[in-house]
């Protein structure tokens, strides 16, 4: 399995010369299975990037979204492969009711937002709707969690066929003081194990109080569900748009240091747009 990471910021793109070693785009991951499947976690702006970097011809898609909140869906109607009518793009079930709506709708085209109605997008969308708690995917099994986030949100867990698995929690709030859907235990239970887990890390202490239920992570506590879960890998993810590149440096040090005394089995990376992390089979 290969992971490729296209945008990793969150709430709202952050180009500049301050966030250009990370990356300004928004949340977009993609995920390449052992038989050649592509996944793709979220339509941020990144998903821009990886359009560009797909070659033409047939393609399939499938594209699992966390939520559909502007920084996770905006970089949708500027895929390229979208308007390759050799394209198919197969859409999962989202978390919510009114998700689904937009799901059903694709409210980025109509005519308010876009120049370019639905109608018109030559390639094929496919709102598929699987069977069961567990989605076959090409030659991996998908599960999903739903998350503490505003207007909620849903995570993955992808295993191939090989036994490598990557797990994708963001937009989830670890310590949110009301509301809680899934708790940390529950959490840790569903990443647990995980060569690769990649987790909503947009705060810092100092972020709090003035933060507190906006749907995101504290990065301490992110490291205490990777202490739990014990995942190979753990991905800070989904920077604040405000965090420079040298504040996410520190971060990482940090992170780190503390990763290396309470769980030092676990690998700490910070998200940088264009790293790729190959998971080898178990």
């Amino acid at each position: 399995m290969r992971v490729t990471f296209h945008g990793v910021r969150g709430s709202v793109p952050a180009p500049g010369p301050n966030t250009a070693r990370y990356g300004g785009n928004t949340s977009c991951v993609e995920v390449e299975l052992g038989d050649g499947t592509r996944l793709v976690l979220d339509a941020g702006t990144g998903l821009r990037e990886l359009g560009k970097l797909m070659a033409p011809g047939p393609t399939r898609v499938h594209l699992l979204l966390s939520h559909t909140h502007w920084d996770h869906v905006l970089g949708l109607p500027f895929f390229g492969p979208l308007w390759r009518k050799e394209t198919e793009i197969v859409v999962y079930p989202l978390a919510s009711e009114a998700q689904e709506r937009f799901r059903q709708t694709v409210t980025l085209f109509d005519p308010i937002h876009f120049p370019i109605g639905l109608d018109d997008i030559p390639s094929t969308i496919d709102f598929t709707k699987p069977s069961g708690d567990v989605w076959q995917i090409g030659s991996a099994q998908v599960s999903r969690i739903l998350l503490n986030h505003p207007g909620g949100a849903q995570g993955f867990r992808i295993v191939d066929d090989d036994g490598s698995s990557v797990c994708y929690l963001t937009d989830n709030e670890l310590s949110a003081k009301t509301g809680i859907v899934t708790p940390l235990d529950e959490l840790a239970r569903f990443a647990g194990d995980s060569d690769l887990l990649i987790h909503d890390s947009q705060y810092i202490k100092s972020d709090m109080p003035a933060k507190v239920g906006w749907g995101h992570s504290v990065v301490d506590d992110v490291l205490e569900l990777g202490k739990l879960a014990r995942p190979k890998r753990l991905a800070l993810f989904h920077h604040d748009p405000d965090r420079t590149d040298d504040a996410l440096d520190a971060i990482g040090a940090a992170a780190e240091t503390w990763l290396q005394e309470f769980a030092p089995e676990c690998e700490l990376s910070v998200a940088c747009e264009g790293d790729t992390v190959e998971l080898p089979p178990r």
